[in-house]
């Protein structure tokens, strides 16, 4: 079973090692079955690059870049930031703030997106976040950067991803597109990804 959580309105809190988008029908059915919805689009870095809006972490110079789909709401995007950080100097990790658990997530992302130093204020939200505080505040955020994380979070739902965070990125060693779910350890990502495991 994947390791994914799909919210209701009174289950807001994020319970496993993902956090997911609230549920609409409660059937449990993806998109693309016969409810009317489109099949999802395969996987495309490409697509990412050129549609995601996101910041930078981790060495500007390498080959390697990974892709973090990530709710600013979520307890478990706030652990996986913890996670990958033995592994920055290995690649270029690309944060992309989705907006799938509520209003305050869209404004939050967007508030982190907008400041002049978007790593400190994900670290600030996410210590935030962990610390059960709620989050950064994010007052007066232009409409411009929602609706950046708006176009984000339809980018996230067209592959058919349900769950935050949702990891992309090619395998060092086969170049095959590599997709995880939830806040794995740094050594699975490791594993996963083709790099090298902290203190391997």
């Amino acid at each position: 079973m994947k390791r994914r959580l799909v919210l209701t309105a009174s289950a807001a809190a994020c319970l496993l090692a993902a956090c997911g988008k609230e549920s609409t029908s409660g059937d449990g059915s993806s998109a693309g079955g016969s409810g009317g919805k489109p099949a999802p689009q395969p996987v495309s870095i490409e697509a990412i690059e050129q549609k995601a809006k996101g910041f930078n972490v981790g060495s500007t110079m390498a080959a390697r870049v990974i892709y973090v789909f990530f709710d600013p709401q979520c307890p478990h995007c706030a652990a996986l930031w913890e996670n990958v950080k033995p592994l920055k100097s290995q690649a270029r990790f690309v944060w992309i703030p989705v907006g799938l658990i509520g209003d305050k997530s869209v404004a939050q992302g967007a508030a982190i997106l907008g400041a002049s130093d978007p790593v400190t204020k994900m670290e600030e939200n996410e210590a935030s976040v962990r610390g059960q505080q709620g989050g950064i505040s994010a007052m007066g955020v232009e409409d411009a950067q929602k609706d950046a994380i708006k176009a984000n979070t339809a980018l996230f739902t067209s592959f058919g991803f349900t769950g935050v965070p949702t990891i992309v990125g090619k395998h060092a060693q086969t170049g095959g597109v590599v997709t995880i779910d939830g806040a794995v350890p740094a050594v699975t990502l490791a594993q996963k990804l083709g790099l090298t495991a902290p203190g391997g």
